[in-house]
Order: C-alpha cells, then sequence, then structure tokens
C-alpha cells in the first residue's frame, strides 16, 4: 500500500521505533501544513491509507472526490471531528481510530499551571534581557483547583492537584461527579459555583456540538483577578472571542492556552496579551505519546491490508 502521513510538523514519525511496522510499504510523509484542496488533493491523489495526526488534517467531502484510490484512513487518537465521516461512507473510505494516554496532556496541563502561577515565562526572558526578579508568583499549596470535566485527563489532572496540597473540585455531567465523588472530590453545586470558587481552573470535556460554547463570557467574568484558566482540551469549548475579552477585563486575571479555534496559529490575539501564556497545541505531542498513537494507527493500517479490518468506525 501507498501510505502518506500529512502535517508531521517535527518530522518526528520517521524516528519512531514503531515506523518499522511498515517497511513493507511505500510511505510517504509531509512536514508542512496547507489548508488549499488543490495542493492536499495532489500530494494524496495516489494514497491507499492516510495516517492523520489527531485533527490536523481535515478531510471534506470535496477533497475525497478526488482521492480515487483511497481506501482507509487511520486516525490517531479517538476523536475525528475533522474528517467527514459520511463523506467517506458514501466514498467507500474505511475509517479508523484508536485511543491514547491521558497523561501527556496531564502533564502539560500541569506544566502551564506552574508556568502561568510562577511567571516563569517572564522571568526567563528577563533574566535574559539582565533584568533580575520582577514579579513575584503565587504557591498552589492550599488554592482551590477546579476541574470541568472529570474524564481521563481530567481525573489525572485532579490527582496532581491533591498531591500539590490543592483543594480539587469537579464540575460535568452526572457521569463525571459521579466518578469525582467516587476518588473523592468534592462537586460544585453548579457550573457557576465552580467558575466562582477557583483559583486555578482547567478545562477537560469533550469537544461536542453540546458543549461547544459552554464556557460563557458570564462564567468568565465570576473568577477572580487573581484566578487563572487552563485550557489544553478544544478552543470551542470557550465562546468566541470571551476569553481575550475577559483577560482584557481582567476577570479571570491569566490564561494558560494549547488549543485554539484555528490552528497552526501564528497570529492569534491572546498571543498579544501579556496575562497569557500560549503554546502551540503540544499537549499530546510527546515520543511515549507518539509511540502509542502511531504504533497503533499503523496496526491499523496492516491489519486492513491483510484483509481483517480493526477499529472501524464508519459502517
Amino acid at each position: 500500500m501507498h501510505i502518506v502521513i500529512p502535517d508531521d510538523y517535527q518530522d518526528a514519525v520517521r524516528t519512531l521505533e514503531c515506523f518499522r511496522k511498515l517497511d513493507d510499504h511505500a510511505v510517504t510523509v509531509y512536514t508542512d501544513h496547507v489548508r488549499d484542496v488543490d495542493t492536499l488533493a495532489a500530494r494524496l491523489a495516489d494514497a491507499d491509507a492516510l495516517v492523520l495526526i489527531r485533527e490536523r488534517t481535515p478531510i471534506t467531502a470535496p477533497l475525497l472526490e478526488r482521492l480515487p484510490n483511497l481506501k482507509l484512513i487511520s486516525q490517531t487518537g479517538r476523536g475525528y471531528p475533522h474528517i467527514d465521516l459520511d463523506a467517506c461512507t458514501r466514498a467507500g473510505v474505511a475509517v479508523a481510530a484508536g485511543g491514547g494516554s491521558p497523561y501527556a496532556t496531564a502533564e502539560l496541563t500541569w506544566a502551564l499551571i506552574l508556568a502561568a502561577t510562577r511567571h516563569l515565562p517572564h522571568e526567563i526572558a528577563a533574566m535574559k534581557a539582565g533584568r533580575w526578579q520582577t514579579r513575584i508568583g503565587v504557591g498552589l499549596r492550599g488554592r482551590t483547583l477546579g476541574i470541568f470535566g472529570y474524564g481521563r485527563i481530567g481525573a489525572v489532572v485532579a490527582a496532581y492537584g491533591r498531591a500539590f496540597g490543592m483543594q480539587v473540585w469537579v464540575w460535568g455531567r452526572d457521569g463525571s461527579l459521579a466518578r469525582a465523588a467516587a476518588d473523592g472530590f468534592e462537586t460544585a453545586r453548579d457550573q457557576a459555583d465552580l467558575f466562582r470558587r477557583s483559583d486555578v481552573l482547567s478545562l477537560h470535556l469533550k469537544y461536542s456540538p453540546e458543549t461547544r460554547g459552554i464556557v460563557t463570557p458570564a462564567d468568565l467574568a465570576l473568577m477572580g483577578p487573581g484566578a487563572l484558566i487552563v485550557n489544553t482540551s478544544r478552543a470551542g469549548l470557550i465562546a468566541e472571542g470571551a476569553l481575550v475579552a475577559a483577560l482584557k477585563a481582567g476577570r479571570p486575571g491569566f490564561a494558560a492556552v494549547d488549543v485554539y479555534e484555528d490552528e497552526p496559529a501564528y497570529d492569534h490575539p491572546l498571543l498579544k496579551l501579556d496575562n497569557a501564556i500560549c503554546t502551540p497545541h503540544i499537549g499530546y505531542v510527546e515520543r511515549d505519546s507518539y509511540e502509542a498513537f502511531f504504533s497503533e494507527a499503523f496496526d491499523h493500517v496492516l491489519n486492513f491490508a491483510a484483509g481483517r479490518p480493526s477499529g472501524i468506525v464508519n459502517p
């Protein structure tokens, strides 16, 4: 099979141990990102299978119409909102999805919390510029950590908060509340209560039509001027434009963000704010995570080629 892997920004896939699984197949890797359908169609025209890195490459009906050889899309990770599943089914293209570990994203979330509360990016830049101790940070012990969405990642971040001596409060759907209570965490009375209480609030909801814009301007306004909101989940969970406006108004006082409405994000308004820390959607971009993601995705390709498809999510 001819396998194409687009959007490998760091040219990392070929360095993975699991890449050897594809030794008997022709593989083309692209390291840049293109949005133009004509360019994408030209690049992918000869592909029998695509291996997609999370949600970087949108697969639309107009693109599928120009990929007559395509038989399989193997998706790294669980989610596939960037894939038109109905169009794939109509075109006879199988879509396989995998799983993934919560730890890489949870670890980045905690790194962002520490970086923001201790002003690490600012202090590092100041020291390199010849200045010494320009700001005073705050500690985490005894402060309140709010977890909005107690799934696999949210549960790990909550455990980190407990280890750091924080008071952890959780809000989410009934399943989240039940799991959090079973693990010994307090649950908020409602969404507003969580935002009002939290010194640090971390979003860990699955993005869907139901959760789009679930964090409103009114929610953000409930947070204190010293509070921090962290989003390593999906940008669309926060109402469009609400976070920038809230940070300019000073409630919450700080944000740490790894996800954006349109990626790659080179000129996002958050980048211009001194009270926002921004990273380029690297929550899952870690070698162990990549080995797990791609090993499973490559297995789906090999199983498909051998006539025993696995992980298929469309009819």
